[in-house]
């Protein structure tokens, strides 16, 4: 009869580390194996690996230079980087099939669509600027180089990045307003067309003929350098308190070097010019009316008439007090003694 082997594992000797050389080189030595045995995996799928990394490189920078030919720089940038990456996980894939056989790629897709939940949450506000800024580019609302006014922030768009658009303000001053807030929120595109139309009011005296004011006004905003003579318009706006106003329109190139500059000369025409024929252009006045109640002529809308209506017909409205004077008067007199 044979001897049976001895079991070294039947028992454990309790507060005791029991060490097993033995085993511990049996399991590096099959891990070793293992490894020799994926060694010709690994190198295909590295390979593969960098076939993809080769082929996202080339692609994205086909992209972009296809659309620098279209003057789209930005949406070659921004949407090259984001086809290189999706190449680069495709190629992540297939690579970590090869080097693992029993890796299943939908399992791994399914892991990552449960985790990309949490990660979505986690970069909301990354990933909303930079879908909002991939939307601006593929639309064209602006363009780059175009003055817009957004939030506030008045300027000209210098660039498009997957976090925010860079605007260059009026003062050479820099704002980073977020691509969500501009998709979302109104935008005013002062250069969408080539010419903007600006306008003013002046005010001349009630005293001043309007029909030779606003000739006046016209020829000379008509010889301002930078004004488009064929379309300006001159109005009589308004009857205010201290003068006519004048409304005047007139168009100009849309950029706001443009727009300044000719407004200050339409403006210092238009002052010249009604010197020059003599028509003024009042201050505000302000009239303000004091009544000494002691005076006899006090209330007696035929003699103080500021402020009430000039009688039409019939007898001139008694002051209260001659009314109520007269009242009595009459009481008086029918009362017997």
């Amino acid at each position: 009869m044979l001897p049976q082997p001895q079991d070294t594992t039947a028992s454990d000797v309790p507060e005791k580390i029991d060490l097993n050389p033995g085993a511990i080189l049996e399991k590096i030595d099959s891990w070793v194996d293992g490894l020799v045995r994926l060694v010709p995996n690994i190198l295909v799928g590295i390979v593969v690996l960098f076939i993809f990394i080769f082929v996202a490189r080339f692609v994205a920078r086909t992209f972009e230079r296809r659309t620098v030919d279209k003057n789209r720089e930005n949406l070659g940038r921004v949407a090259g980087g984001f086809i290189k990456w999706v190449i680069y996980v495709i190629g992540f894939l297939i690579a970590a099939t090869i080097v693992v056989p029993t890796l299943n790629p939908g399992d791994l897709i399914a892991g990552l669509g449960v985790s990309s939940v949490a990660i979505g949450f986690a970069f909301k506000d990354i990933l909303q600027n930079w879908l909002a800024g991939l939307l601006l580019l593929l639309r064209q609302p602006f363009n780059i180089g175009d003055q817009i006014v957004v939030n506030g922030y008045e300027g000209t768009v210098e660039r498009i990045e997957t976090r925010a658009t860079i605007i260059n303000l009026y003062n050479n001053e820099r704002a980073i307003v977020p691509n969500s807030e501009v998709y979302t929120n109104a935008v005013r595109v002062k250069t969408a067309n080539q010419l903007i139309r600006s306008e003013y009011d002046v005010g001349i005296g009630y005293g001043d003929d309007i029909h030779q004011a606003t000739e006046v006004i016209r020829k000379a905003v008509r010889g301002v350098e930078g004004v488009d003579a064929k379309d300006i318009d001159v109005f009589t706006w308004d009857l205010a308190a201290s003068w006519v106003a004048i409304r005047i329109r007139w168009w100009t190139d849309s950029q706001r070097a443009s727009v300044v500059k000719v407004h200050d000369r339409v403006l210092t025409a238009v002052k010249l010019a009604l010197d020059e024929a003599k028509i003024d252009m009042p201050y505000e006045t302000r009239v303000n009316l004091l009544h000494d109640q002691t005076e006899a002529t006090d209330g007696d809308r035929s003699q103080q008439r500021e402020g009430w209506p000039v009688p039409q017909q019939g007898t001139t409205p008694q002051p209260r007090w001659k009314a109520i004077q007269d009242a009595k008067d009459k009481q008086s007199k029918n009362t017997p003694d």
